[in-house]
């Protein structure tokens, strides 16, 4: 069920779990700002999930609370993943869902990374 991005960080969510390690995940990128690792339900061949380690629900609540080395950092680790994982040549989609209206089901901010196929439209109707 998508959230409310307004509301206030919930540090039981999932992603909080995993940073945690009470979830296991299988990473694939982790330094001071970012964890990376695969979806559980991937949705193309390559389906990559980038947290940032702050409890931040949304990218304005990120954008606006975190640090400028916690943006940079993360900012950082989404390249890095798409480089490491050859998605750079091909061509790769981010997507970041914000809110209900967008489908965002955990409160805690994530950027997808889909690559490995062809992608279609940026939207469907």
């Amino acid at each position: 069920m998508p959230i409310d991005a307004t509301k206030p960080y919930d540090p039981s969510n999932i992603f909080a779990r995993i940073l945690r390690g009470e979830i296991p995940s299988k990473r694939i990128y982790e330094d001071d700002h970012a964890l990376a690792f695969h979806d559980i339900n991937p949705q193309a061949p390559v389906h990559i999930l980038v947290i940032p380690k702050g409890a931040y629900v949304s990218w304005d609540d990120f954008s606006e609370r975190g640090s400028d080395e916690e943006i940079a950092g993360f900012i950082r680790a989404v390249g890095k993943v798409a480089r490491d994982m050859g998605l750079v040549a091909r061509g790769y989609r981010l997507l970041a869902n914000i809110g209900r209206l967008a489908g965002q089901e955990v409160p805690h901010l994530h950027v997808h990374i889909f690559g490995g196929q062809p992608l279609g439209p940026m939207l469907g109707r």
